[in-house]
């Protein structure tokens, strides 16, 4: 959710500003259906987010695709950038209802491809497809936001937004471990899509009777193709190297260079100028962004793998480990936005990325048996706190430095800057992990054959020098005076 804050701070005018949101709340009679609905709909997203990784282990070792497993991840996200960029442009110009029921159709089917794959490809095929409906949706419901809530009820529905997805990521992990662990991995993907048609139920007449349509003060304005074409080449150019990172052979250079002839115009039509030398101000803002966002995610994939595959843990424990993690993301998001806190944000980012940086570092710790596995636990509790340090002041920060009418544009820039970087430090994990023995690892709980902790340690270690560099890109978030 937080790379769609700053899409929020300055949504278009709600055509719902009248009299029928004069009095009440979110829950007030003329909302009630609408809220519980989309919030829901926000909540079973943001469980599946938190709940995949505990179950994506057992998950890999039965499909024998654990040397593809940073694939299983990054597929989403290279799927999910396109459907960022097509659902902010087909809700402009439709209203929202059609990229919300094309999102939620293809998320579900995707879902249910995966959870009855057969092989691991077939698998990362239905991540891919649930990609490309989470990022319709994503986008979807913030513009009903904006269409149906007056300016005044705004702020509550977003933190109703907030709530949806802090507590999945605190029970998320300990439901989807228990569910895998005594009905089965494919349990965790299978059951979500039947869960989700209440809510569908209740907000939809909501959606179409409030939202559907373009403004009538702007009419029927046309699909900005350029930037359509730019979002696919992101998706396809950074699945051709995540592909040849895969591959890791002298054929792969054909797709790495493909990939890289797609991905490096596009990224620099769609980013800020200057983003990729960490330029002061707006482009150094997108690029922590992305820093961050990627450190964090590429690490934490390969988190419950390790406890599973290294020490034994049950996928439950291994979900429990992360379990801290939203709470203390939340604090950290709650003490950048105090106001006292305001002149030190600056120094709350370098915080933020020192401490990801920290636990990043110290996971790979418990692949020394010796070391206590609940040291996992607090080192993500404290790297978490940083990201919600880092994470929302970069929202902050970007609506500081955008103008009026620049903000949309600086907005999905943020939100590209995160996804490409999940994806991108995905696929170089991945390929670190896969090239040093990997796809070898088995499960000590029931085999003795080798463990590969050199594996993991070529995941976490890189990963954490990438939040050094993040902490780094903190002291040029200023502009110049």
């Amino acid at each position: 959710m937080t790379a769609l804050e700053a899409r929020d701070a300055t949504p278009v005018p709600s055509e719902a500003e009248g009299s029928e949101g004069a009095e009440g709340g979110v829950l007030s009679r003329p909302y009630r259906a609408l809220s519980i609905g989309i919030v829901f709909v926000e909540l079973l997203i943001a469980f599946e987010a938190t709940a995949v990784g505990t179950a994506m282990p057992v998950a890999a070792r039965e499909l024998d695709g654990v040397s593809a497993y940073a694939f299983a991840f990054s597929a989403y996200f290279t799927t999910s950038l396109f459907g960022m960029v097509l659902a902010g442009q087909w809700g402009d110009r439709d209203g929202p209802l059609a990229p919300l029921t094309t999102g939620i159709t293809a998320f579900a089917a995707g879902l249910l491809l995966s959870g009855t794959a057969g092989t691991m490809w077939v698998f990362i095929l239905g991540r891919a497809v649930q990609g490309l409906g989470g990022g319709l949706v994503v986008v979807a419901l913030y513009v009903v936001v904006a269409r149906a809530y007056p300016e005044r009820l705004r702020p509550a529905i977003m933190a109703a937004f907030a709530a949806g997805w802090v507590v999945p990521s605190v029970v998320g992990p300990l439901i989807a471990g228990a569910v895998t662990e005594h009905l089965g991995w494919r349990w965790v993907f299978t059951g979500i899509p039947v869960l989700v048609v209440l809510p569908l139920a209740l907000a939809l007449p909501q959606i179409r009777r409030r939202t559907s349509g373009p403004r009538e003060a702007a009419g029927r304005a046309p699909l900005d193709r350029r930037r359509i074409r730019l979002a696919l080449g992101i998706s396809l150019g950074a699945a051709l190297l995540q592909y040849a990172a895969q591959e890791l052979d002298w054929l792969s250079l054909v797709p790495a260079l493909a990939g890289a002839a797609l991905l490096v115009p596009a990224v620099l039509g769609l980013l800020p100028r200057g983003t990729y030398r960490a330029a002061r101000g707006l482009p150094s803002v997108v690029l922590l962004r992305g820093v961050a966002a990627g450190a964090f995610i590429a690490a934490e994939s390969f988190v419950p793998l390790m406890l599973v595959t290294q020490r034994g843990l049950s996928p439950t424990l291994a979900g429990f480990s992360l379990a801290a993690a939203g709470g203390t993301w939340a604090l950290g998001s709650y003490v950048q936005s105090r106001p006292r806190t305001e002149p030190y944000r600056a120094r709350l980012m370098f915080l933020g990325m020192v401490l990801l940086a920290a636990a990043i570092a110290t996971v790979p710790s418990v692949l020394i048996h010796s070391v206590p596995v609940w040291i996992v636990a607090v080192a993500w509790g404290f790297g978490c706190f940083g990201m919600g340090l880092v994470t929302a002041s970069t929202s902050v920060l970007l609506l500081r430095l955008s103008a009026p009418e620049e903000t949309g544009a600086n907005s999905a820039a943020l939100q590209i800057s995160d996804g490409l970087s999940n994806v991108l430090l995905l696929a170089v994990g991945g390929a670190a992990f896969a090239a040093l023995g990997g796809g070898a690892i088995t499960d000590t709980a029931t085999s003795a054959t080798g463990s590969h902790p050199a594996a993991f340690s070529a995941v976490f270690l890189p990963m954490a020098g990438v939040a050094l560099v993040g902490a780094w890109v903190t002291t040029r978030v200023r502009a110049r005076s």
